[in-house]
């Protein structure tokens, strides 16, 4: 269902976007401050924010150091100090969204996403609009959030499947989300040899780490202890599953380039001076 400017851009006005920006990493230290070409990291995901429906929201970076906020309050950004004994960045996104009780709708954007596609936070805002302008309401969904086909090709996705580190979702025709895991799920019984390739097609997802969450639904999920499935896999995302939340996913048609390492950076930067 296409939507009017005007439609959309009321309803993100209803939006807080937070950007959890922590110091701390074991692989990366200080990736938030990484320059990428000329610019910090959390820079560049802040105006990815900026060139989205998103615009119209209240953008507020969460972070736990000194350094970062520095850095954000120079290029123009807002930020506020959070609690630096958080244990997830979903708590810190909570901290900040306490301030801003009006506000109904919490859209929680990682940052170390420098690539992510004003494009995909798009297709987030339009799921969102699909259940609130909806002529009958029969769903109201928790948390909305994104993926993408897992790979191109039949080779691709096998590799992946056997990927821990990629983050598999199942879907299902609706839009709602049946499960993650870094396991390879869903599972091809008589082989991907004897798989319509149509079904493969429709069937293997990657999730991609962007929520937008209802006020309520965010309150109560960090409210909620650590799950069993989300101790075991390690993925926060199932606690919500735990708890009955309906989790909705938009498709998109591509991952953002990942930076989770200073080789990652170096690589990066490499064919941006190259490119000119």
């Amino acid at each position: 269902m296409p939507f009017d400017e005007a439609q959309l851009t009321a309803l993100a006005q209803q939006v807080l976007v937070v950007i959890p920006a922590r110091y701390g990493s074991t692989r990366f230290e200080g990736k938030p401050l990484a320059l990428i070409g000329e610019k910090p990291m959390i820079q560049h995901v802040v105006e990815r924010v900026g060139e989205s429906l998103f615009a119209q929201s209240t953008v507020v970076v969460a972070t736990d150091d000194e350094r970062i906020a520095q850095v954000v309050r120079a290029f123009g950004g807002t930020v506020q100090l959070t609690d630096a004994n958080h244990l997830s960045g979903s708590d810190r996104v909570w901290e900040v969204a306490k301030n801003y009780p009006h506000l109904p709708y919490v859209l929680n954007i990682q940052g170390d996403e420098p690539f992510i596609k004003p494009t995909a936070l798009n297709a987030v805002l339009d799921q969102l609009a699909s259940f609130v302008f909806a002529d009958v309401a029969t769903v109201n969904p928790d948390i909305l959030t994104l993926v993408t086909p897992l790979a191109d090709s039949i080779e691709g996705i096998q590799i992946e499947l056997a990927n821990p580190n990629c983050v598999k979702a199942v879907r299902a025709v609706s839009g709602q989300v049946l499960y993650f895991s870094r396991a390879g799920v869903p599972f091809v019984r008589d082989g991907f040899a004897s798989a319509d390739a149509g079904l493969v097609g429709q069937s293997f997802f990657r999730h991609l780490g962007v929520y937008l969450y209802s006020r309520s639904a965010l309150e109560r999920f960090v409210s909620l202890p650590p799950s069993p499935l989300e101790l075991l896999e390690k993925l926060e995302q199932l606690r919500a599953m735990e708890a009955g939340f309906q989790l909705f996913a938009a498709v998109v048609p591509e991952a953002p380039i990942g930076v989770d390492t200073p080789e990652d950076l170096a690589r990066l930067n490499a064919v941006l001076n190259q490119a000119g």
